[in-house]
């Protein structure tokens, strides 16, 4: 009898390994751009960047930050709007709700207060006053924030997504952004997460599934294109 389908592959592939084949791979299709982009910058806030400072932190390429810097900044003279989100609760994390309830020390998700440290945004980064910023409280940067109606807005086709954490909050936007109907982009040297096999796990299934994942060149030479 022969099998018209795939059993479970295990070939003992680290998940750098596969990420790196498929990647390889030239006749792998893409969305690509469309018209009109929007950068969202998700979560780039001191409990997830300043590895010297919080046990949440987490850091893959040390560049990443600089890389989203200058794709946001370019999409900015190019009259496309850039939208960053951060976490945080109300006081008796209400607001969490289930998510809130796996673990209650100081480092857990739902004692991220407003205005406090790790709330606050990494001061690397470059976010200008007429950038967009959200306060978000599930991994989705589209979960119940007004980015779905700035895009419309804007008239925008395309996300291009950076942050972190790759296997979580990247991910979970990056689905909700194609199931929204907009080509997606996810560049790899703008997303970061605490393994490389979570880290390149996803973005193989992003890349084979819901999204272009490319180096950010790529998005830099179409911006300085338009």
């Amino acid at each position: 009898m022969s099998i018209v389908g795939t059993k479970m592959v295990s070939d003992g592939k680290t998940a750098r390994q596969i990420f790196e084949e498929v990647m390889a791979n030239p006749a792998r299709t893409k969305f690509g751009f469309g018209e009109k982009l929007a950068i969202v910058n998700v979560d780039f806030q001191n409990a997830y960047t300043r590895i010297d400072e919080f046990k949440t932190a987490y850091e893959t390429d040390p560049r990443q930050i600089e890389h989203t810097n200058t794709i946001s900044a370019l999409a900015r003279a190019k009259g496309m709007p850039v939208i960053w989100t951060h976490v945080a609760y109300a006081e008796d994390a209400s607001d969490a709700g289930v998510w809130g309830t796996r673990t209650n020390t100081p480092d857990s998700l739902q004692n991220i207060k407003y205005d406090g440290r790790r709330h606050a945004f990494d001061e690397r980064c470059e976010i200008d006053p007429a950038d967009m910023v959200y306060n978000k409280r599930m991994p989705s940067a589209f979960f119940e924030t007004p980015l779905q109606s700035l895009l419309i807005w804007h008239k925008v086709d395309t996300l291009v997504i950076t942050g972190g954490s790759t296997s979580g909050c990247i991910r979970a936007t990056a689905v909700d952004s194609l199931s929204r109907g907009y080509r997606t982009i996810v560049p790899i040297e703008t997303c970061a997460d605490k393994h490389e096999s979570y880290h390149f796990a996803n973005l193989t299934d992003l890349q084979l599934k819901y999204a272009d994942v490319e180096p950010v060149q790529t998005v830099i030479d179409w911006l300085d294109a338009r």
